[in-house]
């Protein structure tokens, strides 16, 4: 059996003795709370070998998910964590030349660093307290498209009595016609929607689309760093906008932990520990 010579990190979040009680993570391992004197910061942690964890696209998805479940539970405990991103792993530090045992243990790396970090880490931490991601993902369905959304005239009469090639170019027009009308719709909702829901959102951040069906157009893809008083709000907004908008498809998510709001540097810097 490997021996367990690295810590894999899953948050950073402030210091909590009970915020890790019960929680298990990625394949049932129990986590813990590594504590660093003279702070007010923790890592959430599992012991574990050094090296990454490597499996089928299933295990992946299903180690992400268990991942996310477990920082889900601690950020509800504690009101503020730091997620960090899959496969964050510090290790022991290695043999040096004229050293054949190792040097620091994983722990220790991952405490000297919080140390030093450790002004920055807690500002952050109270800056999201009380914060969580919602994600927004809104398109446009190109069959459900009015002729008054559209902004144009009523297409012509039915194809009764054409030719099969004359039914197909007359569908090809109307699919044509279809994408356009979203298109136009999408661009006058992206800017619509996009003011509103920044005038409720404390951040906002573009987010690449999801997978789209054929007969969909994307009107924006985001996540929003809001209070927990303002979930409702966004909420209202994207109601208001379905009701007023029967073509308009959305998808509405959360809440969560803030992912994508954190400082990079932070996960780049703990990440640098990996072997």
């Amino acid at each position: 059996m490997t021996e367990h010579t690295a810590l894999y990190v899953y948050a950073l979040l402030r210091d909590r003795p009970d915020a890790a009680d019960g929680v298990t993570g990625i394949d049932g391992h129990p986590l813990r709370l590594v504590r660093v004197p003279g702070t007010s910061v923790a890592a959430l942690v599992h012991d574990a070998p050094p090296a990454p964890l490597q499996g089928s696209d299933e295990q992946v998805r299903r180690w992400v998910e268990e991942q996310s479940r477990a920082v889900n539970t601690v950020w509800e405990r504690t009101g503020s964590v730091l997620p960090m991103t899959f496969n964050v792993l510090v290790a022991e530090e290695p043999p040096a030349e004229g050293r054949p045992a190792a040097g620091r243990s994983a722990e220790r790396r991952l405490t000297e660093w919080i140390t030093e970090q450790a002004a920055d880490i807690a500002g952050r931490l109270e800056e999201l307290a009380g914060r969580c991601e919602l994600r927004v993902d809104i398109t446009v369905d190109h069959t459900a498209v009015t002729t008054d959304e559209a902004g144009e005239d009523a297409p012509e009469g039915r194809p009764d009595g054409l030719s099969p090639g004359m039914r197909r170019l007359m569908a090809k027009q109307r699919e044509h016609r279809a994408r356009n009308a979203a298109g136009r719709l999408a661009d006058t909702l992206h800017a619509e929607t996009r003011h509103r829901l920044l005038s409720i959102a404390e951040d906002y951040r573009n987010r690449g689309p999801t997978h789209r069906a054929a007969d969909e157009t994307d009107v924006l893809c985001a996540a929003l760093l809001v209070g927990r008083e303002d979930i409702d709000t966004v909420g209202t907004v994207l109601a208001d906008l379905r009701a007023r908008r029967p073509a308009v498809r959305i998808r509405f998510l959360g809440p969560w932990p803030p992912y994508s709001f954190i400082d990079t540097r932070h996960r780049t810097q703990a990440a640098e520990t990996a072997p």
